[in-house]
């Protein structure tokens, strides 16, 4: 038998306190997700800003690593073949 039994007739929350706490988080989660979205925004255009003063084009880059990328690729396949690492 426990020590102290509980006793559902006691226990009476406030509702309308409960009522204000729950309002009151949902317009802080409200308020939060509009905040990281406008931080999301600001950051988008930012960085699309950046990208569209490159004198290069984004893909024109990745083109460019990616063949720099096969060419060492081979300059490396041949050294080892030939045995000059």
């Amino acid at each position: 038998m426990p020590n102290n039994p509980f006793r559902t007739e006691q226990f009476k929350p406030n509702v309308r306190l409960l009522a204000v706490g729950t309002a009151m988080t949902g317009a802080g989660a409200f308020l939060g997700v509009a905040g990281a979205a406008l931080i999301a925004t600001a950051l988008a255009t930012a960085g699309r800003r950046v990208v569209t003063a490159w004198e290069t084009h984004p893909v024109e880059m990745a083109s460019r690593t990616a063949h720099q990328a096969v060419s060492a690729s081979h300059a490396a396949r041949d050294a080892w073949h030939s045995g000059t690492v």
